[in-house]
């Protein structure tokens, strides 16, 4: 079972999703209050297990509806996904990955672990 790690940073309060083998699988943005990056942890646990895959990468992709998890590549050619919630806020954000597989595998444990993590 997964984990959603709570820590204080020098501007605020963030989250680390954490899978059963400790690996970070998602980050958020810093929060000026935990009442407000609690309310983050669980729009991830709301959003995460319906969200849709969009796929930025390829030319004339579909674009989704939010929820959804955006996979793109960035500056230095590696695969990220973050996820957005209903109303277009960035939510959680992945590390980079060297395949597009690794990147999905990434969504899917994002999906599997959100729904069941505990809060530290």
């Amino acid at each position: 079972m997964g984990k959603f790690v709570v820590k204080e940073v020098k501007t605020g309060v963030k989250f680390d999703l954490k899978a059963t083998n400790g690996q970070v699988i998602a980050s958020s943005e810093v929060y000026k209050t935990k009442a407000s990056c609690l309310k983050g942890i669980d729009s991830v646990i709301n959003n995460a297990p319906v969200a849709n895959v969009e796929d930025q990468t390829v030319e004339d992709f579909k674009v989704e509806k939010n929820p959804k998890f955006e996979i793109f590549t960035d500056k230095a050619g590696e695969f990220r996904f973050r996820l957005k919630a209903k109303n277009g806020e960035i939510i959680a954000t992945s590390e980079g990955y060297k395949t597009m597989d690794s990147c999905k595998n990434g969504i899917e444990s994002v999906r599997k672990n959100a729904a069941n993590s505990t809060i530290e």
